[in-house]
């Protein structure tokens, strides 16, 4: 045995929903900013382009987190690290809410996004406490309470928002961190990794992973090509919605993003599929299911009715394809081996967060080029390029 934890390494219900409901609230953090940086930005006087940073930094202190932050879940005590984490994470929701100029505010988003990968370092936990005939079934549900907190995030905030100020959001948010940290650190079991390498050797072995590990390789691709998607998706929508064709209100533009909220239900789905053996053909289900999603949204005349119909159903069918993909994703990486879990979570991460911002990059361009029907298509073909990727696992040995 190379771990040791306070008990048996098993996981209840009970303890399954506080790790999917700490996932959910904490993950939020990153996401309160984005409906909310006009009111911010006119309230700390910032220029369009500081505006723009406040999601970036935030983005980018993730990034950071993710490689510099969660390698330590297989180097130190987790709940110790989690709960600082968490801590650390209400303090910068804290300096944000107090912030009176847009260089601290700044550094707060920055801040926010390195602390919250807590949750990526919670998720490979639940793993640990898993037995291996039903950890995908655990991973899945976990993940399914990140996902409602990524969600239900935007629109939260631009309610609170508008019967508050966006000063109050993160105040809120600051005390539900605090309140989390103290509860887990009662919840939560220890975990002790044992392992000989240093800080320094421990970051730079993440680079011999992604070298020698196929299917990390394999399952970062597939997600970074869905996220993109996904990304893309949610950044463009928005804008089309509230365009001159549907003329929706932004809490109109809130009730549809609740809609997406439905796809979460995939989580503990696809758990079970890879328990059961199925991660390949739910793998080329969720692909096609992405692709097919971005199709569905040409069916109809812009504008109508029956196009913002299949537009909900398309955000739907796509939060399910993308999540589908995440579960399998993380459950094939976490049987790769307990010592290495934080890394390559970190890595897996990273990755499809990288495909993210492309993907909200590309997005952006395209539809203003070439409006939804551009965006669209490009939205479509990046599922579709995994599936190409995906079509030659059945020729390699990996």
């Amino acid at each position: 045995m190379n771990e040791t934890t306070s008990d048996a390494p098993t996981i209840g219900a009970g303890l399954t929903i506080v790790l999917a409901a700490a996932c959910g609230l904490i993950v939020a953090n990153l996401y309160y900013a984005q409906p909310l940086a006009g009111p911010i930005g006119a309230t700390l006087g910032m220029s369009a382009e500081l505006t723009g940073l406040i999601v970036t930094l935030t983005q980018i202190g993730y990034g950071l987190g993710l490689v510099f932050l969660v390698p330590l879940g297989d180097l130190v005590e987790n709940r110790l690290l989690i709960v600082t984490l968490v801590v650390l994470a209400a303090v910068s929701l804290g300096m944000a809410a107090l912030a009176a100029s847009a260089a601290v505010f700044l550094a707060a988003s920055l801040l926010i996004g390195m602390t919250c990968v807590a949750a990526q370092v919670l998720v490979p936990l639940a793993a640990h406490m898993a037995p291996e005939q039903i950890r995908g079934r655990v991973v899945g549900n976990v993940v399914s309470g990140l996902l409602f907190g990524i969600m239900l995030a935007r629109p939260v905030a631009s309610l609170v928002a508008d019967v508050a100020s966006w000063h109050a959001v993160f105040v809120l948010s600051a005390v539900a961190m605090l309140a989390l940290a103290a509860f887990l650190w009662f919840r939560l079991p220890q975990r002790r990794p044992h392992t000989r390498l240093g800080y320094g050797e421990l970051i730079a072995s993440m680079g011999a992973m992604v070298m020698s590990t196929p299917v990390l390789r394999r399952r970062a691709g597939y997600q970074a090509c869905m996220f993109a998607a996904f990304s893309l998706f949610w950044t463009v929508t928005p804008l089309y919605l509230t365009g001159p064709q549907f003329g929706l209100t932004q809490r109109g533009v809130a009730l549809f993003a609740l809609a997406g909220v439905a796809g979460t239900i995939a989580s503990p789905i696809a758990g079970r599929l890879a328990d059961a053996g199925w991660t390949r053909p739910a793998t080329a289900f969720a692909l096609i299911l992405a692709a097919g999603s971005f199709a569905l949204t040409f069916l109809a005349e812009p504008g109508s009715t029956a196009a913002l119909a299949l537009l909900t159903i398309a955000a739907i069918l796509l939060d399910y394809g993308v999540t589908t993909g995440l579960v399998l994703g993380q459950r094939a990486i976490f049987a790769l081996g307990q010592e290495q879990r934080s890394r390559l979570n970190g890595l897996f991460i990273a990755s499809f967060f990288m495909g993210g911002a492309l993907g909200s990059a590309l997005g952006g361009w395209a539809f203003a080029h070439g409006g939804w029907p551009l965006a669209g298509a490009l939205g479509a073909a990046m599922p579709l390029l995994a599936l190409a990727y995906f079509a030659t696992e059945f020729r390699a040995r990996d």
